[in-house]
């Protein structure tokens, strides 16, 4: 891994703010991650799900004095909201848009601030209106994308829209989900997967050679479709692939070969 520190700006993440005496009970009862004891300044990864179990946000929370911010894809910020506000009743609490810029650090040590990425430690660190590090290179959002395709992990255009499961976008292994925190919206469908084992479908990283394939062309293993392409770039994609149709060649829809690259922290998933 390269010893250079970068930085970029995340213009397609936003933030909401939570506050009032009631906002971790509030959000305690709604989301995938435990609430009750995010620390101040600590960051936790975790969803918002259809009571039908898949996922609609994916989300951070990040740990402040009184409340805490919700950390969020900008296309969403608004429909979040506005589902959390229907939540709410008769709650004490305050929810409501925050305007701070939003940035990702990685490759370097973190600057006084700065929120370690609870999904992985490869992925660094997160900042909300912080300064950038004088000693990190700026680059592109683009770049931040390919961080995460190159160490395997799905992000919010993967996930399309209800139609995912957050076990089959790996938030089981992302630190996306308490097990251990009670109820949850989605919460039965979600802790029966994981405790029958009934896991057909994982989001995991190809390699092949060449351009990146459409999203939504087929993996294919044989005749056999073996997974969907998700999102990608030349040489490697996300796909959501079918753990018993892997064994073998696979092929992408053009007929090039492709090989399911899973990293280390998710080699686990591929055994099940």
């Amino acid at each position: 891994m390269s010893s250079q520190a970068f930085v970029a700006r995340l213009n397609d993440r936003a933030l909401i703010n939570v506050a009032g005496p009631d906002w971790r009970s509030f959000l305690q009862g709604l989301l995938t991650q435990d609430v009750e004891t995010l620390a101040d300044g600590e960051a936790r990864f975790a969803a918002l799900l259809t009571p039908q179990g898949r996922l609609l946000y994916d989300l951070f929370l990040i740990g402040r004095d009184g409340g805490c911010l919700i950390d969020c894809a900008a296309t969403v910020r608004d429909a979040l909201v506005q589902r959390l506000t229907l939540y709410r009743l008769r709650a004490k609490v305050e929810i409501g848009p925050l305007d701070l810029a939003v940035a990702a650090l990685w490759n370097g040590p973190a600057p006084s601030g700065w929120i370690a990425d609870p999904r992985l430690p490869a992925l660094g660190f997160r900042g909300y209106g912080q300064p950038a590090p004088q000693a990190a290179t700026a680059v592109d959002e683009a770049a931040y994308a390919r961080h995460l395709l190159n160490l395997g992990v799905p992000g919010p255009a993967d996930f399309g829209v209800e139609r995912t499961y957050p076990i089959e976008a790996n938030f089981d292994l992302l630190n996306g989900i308490d097990f251990k925190k009670g109820c949850f919206v989605g919460q039965e469908t979600t802790s029966r997967m994981k405790r029958r084992g009934t896991i057909k479908t994982r989001m995991a990283p190809l390699a092949f050679e060449g351009p990146a394939p459409e999203a939504g062309s087929e993996l294919l293993n044989g005749t056999l479709r073996a997974g969907e392409i998700l999102s990608g770039e030349a040489g490697r994609a996300m796909a959501a692939v079918r753990l018993d149709r892997l064994a073998g060649d696979l092929t992408l829809a053009d007929g090039r070969a492709a090989r399911a690259d899973w990293p280390d922290w998710l080699k686990p998933a591929a055994d099940q």
